[in-house]
């Protein structure tokens, strides 16, 4: 294919309405009105570098060329990497620079492109990764999402995305709503996670690196252990071994989340040991777990433009 040939989708249409995510804002992006996730028509964004902290088949041993987006659709009030999901950090750039950076990380000998909260960007991102498979991008490319999606914008990465990595944060509607404004975080998230696995199927890997499937991601949150079995259960009810799960124990309690006492510490051993004993009980072999002392900032990159 040469870089003539992919069908570019027309971006600005979709900024013009915007209802990409299921926030269904419908702002003028173009014009400068801001929806939920604060995005203009631009891509913006503060960090791409090879990451070493994702899941070991996504990490390897080169690192994830990970590109990390401004903005988000859910905006949880914990998130680890609010710098940027609030829009308080970023740069704009094009899909033709976009695109360069794919091929950048590649020639840093990235295990795939892993793209973090890219969802309000969709119709930017098909283009880029068009643009850079053309120009000779070959390896793999993740979702890296909070999986609160439209299935219809899922649907227009079919062919583009490789390997998804979305959240499944949580099953009730109170936490749900109290931590991330999104009562209907479960309908969503799961009507977007059997789209992901439709277009994917079971995992494929070579040398234990994982080249397509889904990884579904579940952050354990102080007191939330019964939710947390809860998506557990589901998740593997639902999908058998077709997904991997991964079990997390990361919650790092930064400032913003003083205003809610009970989230303000961090996730006791014996929490996150129930809830590995509950998935092995269930039993889950496709999973994923965190071990030792993981809630930590370094886990939160610094997002310095490195690479934009």
């Amino acid at each position: 294919m040469s870089i003539n040939e992919f069908n570019e989708l027309n971006e600005q249409e979709y900024y013009k309405d915007c209802t990409l995510c299921p926030r269904n804002c419908h702002v003028n992006r173009v014009k400068g009105s801001l929806g939920y996730c604060r995005a203009g028509a631009e891509v913006t964004a503060a960090r791409a570098a090879l990451h070493f902290w994702e899941e070991p088949c996504i990490s390897g041993t080169n690192g994830s060329g990970t590109v990390f987006f401004s903005g988000c659709s859910l905006g949880c009030v914990y998130c680890q990497n609010y710098d940027i999901s609030s829009y308080q950090a970023g740069k704009k750039i094009s899909k033709e620079r976009l695109a360069e950076i794919f091929l950048e990380l590649q020639e840093q000998k990235a295990h795939n492109i892993n793209l973090v909260t890219p969802g309000h960007y969709v119709p930017s991102i098909v283009n880029a990764v068009q643009r850079a498979r053309a120009m000779g991008l070959i390896i793999p490319i993740v979702y890296n999402s909070s999986g609160y999606e439209k299935v219809d914008t899922i649907k227009m990465l079919e062919g583009i995305v490789d390997i998804y990595l979305p959240d499944f944060k949580y099953l009730g509607e109170i936490m749900a709503n109290r931590y991330s404004k999104s009562s209907d975080y479960f309908q969503i998230a799961s009507q977007a996670i059997k789209e992901m696995v439709r277009q994917t199927g079971e995992a494929v890997f070579e040398d234990e690196i994982m080249k397509k499937g889904v990884i579904v991601r579940h952050l354990l949150l102080p007191g939330g252990l019964e939710d947390s079995k809860r998506v557990i259960k589901y998740l593997y009810e639902t999908y058998q071994d077709t997904i991997f799960i991964s079990i997390m124990n990361q919650y790092t309690p930064l400032e913003q989340v003083k205003e809610y006492p009970e989230i303000n510490r961090k996730v006791t051993e014996e929490e996150y040991d129930d809830l590995v004993d509950y998935a092995l009980e269930l039993g889950v072999e496709n999973g994923f777990i965190q071990e030792g002392e993981t809630a930590s900032e370094s886990f939160i990159p610094a997002f310095d433009y490195q690479g934009i």
